[in-house]
């Protein structure tokens, strides 16, 4: 498989999706990363601008009707968020997909006990004591202290279901991490610390892809910005390529780069 400085990690070429005769993303080309350059892109736009249907075809929730995804340099088909993951694509939502009646550590590996399983025959058994010693490194290595792994999610503050859904995917080897509104409802102080969290995930090799609608929060962290416009990409700029105040213009004018001839 190609992975050179060429190559980018995550490529969407022309992307067109439809949902009935609403045409949601017309032709849309997205890039992150590159081999051995983590980055944070910050993906923008108003509502309705296709930001969360982008993320959608990127994550296998939707096929898109025209266009290719690129891994790596190689042609991809991702029929299901599983085939995302297996690639090493994790994401985010804004709900965070945490059971609030299960423990830390059974949070950790919802929907991937195997990884903390033993097998006698066809039966699985959780190894407890397992589960809750890879979430305690888990967390310590993104720089989380928690009271107890064994704690209810439900106790949790904003900022600790934030931290951990942040860990599992991190610990999980994802090489693309897609973050959905991550400071919605968060106060200042657990703002920054999930800031530091995703600074940390680029140091450890992760792209990151933040959707946001609060510039203050993506501005000082990201490598660069994708603005989308009524689902058309208006421009990408690396931060050197637009101040806080330009990039913020150019979001509210929804300007599209024009075509060339």
């Amino acid at each position: 498989m190609s992975n050179n400085k060429g190559d980018w990690l995550l490529e969407g070429r022309n992307i067109v999706k439809r949902f009935g005769p609403i045409t949601s993303l017309d032709g849309v080309d997205f890039q992150i990363g590159r081999a051995g350059q983590a980055e944070v892109v910050g993906l923008l736009g108003d509502n309705g601008a296709g930001k969360s249907t982008l993320i959608k075809v990127l994550t296998g929730v939707h096929p898109p009707e025209e266009g290719q995804l690129l891994w790596e340099g190689q042609p991809i088909r991702l029929d299901s968020p599983r085939d995302a993951m297996k690639l090493g694509i994790s994401t985010v939502y804004q709900d965070l997909g945490l059971v609030d009646t299960l423990s830390i550590y059974r949070n950790m590996f919802l929907g991937r006990e195997e990884a903390v399983c033993s097998q006698i025959g066809p039966f699985g058994f959780l190894q407890i004591d397992k589960a809750r010693s890879e979430t305690k490194k888990a967390l310590e290595k993104t720089g989380i202290t928690v009271r107890s792994v064994d704690e209810l999610a439900a106790k949790l503050s904003g900022g600790e279901r934030q931290a951990i859904a942040l860990a599992r995917a991190i610990y999980f080897e994802t090489k693309l991490l897609i973050l959905d509104e991550p400071f919605a409802a968060l106060g200042l102080k657990e703002t920054a610390k999930v800031l530091e969290m995703i600074e940390r995930a680029r140091e450890e090799g992760v792209s990151v892809i933040l959707i946001v609608h609060n510039m203050n929060h993506v501005y000082p962290i990201a490598d660069r910005f994708t603005v989308l416009s009524h689902g058309r990409l208006a421009g990408s700029f690396s931060k050197a390529e637009k101040t806080f105040d330009e990039l913020s213009e150019f979001i509210i004018s929804g300007s599209v780069v024009a075509e060339t001839d």
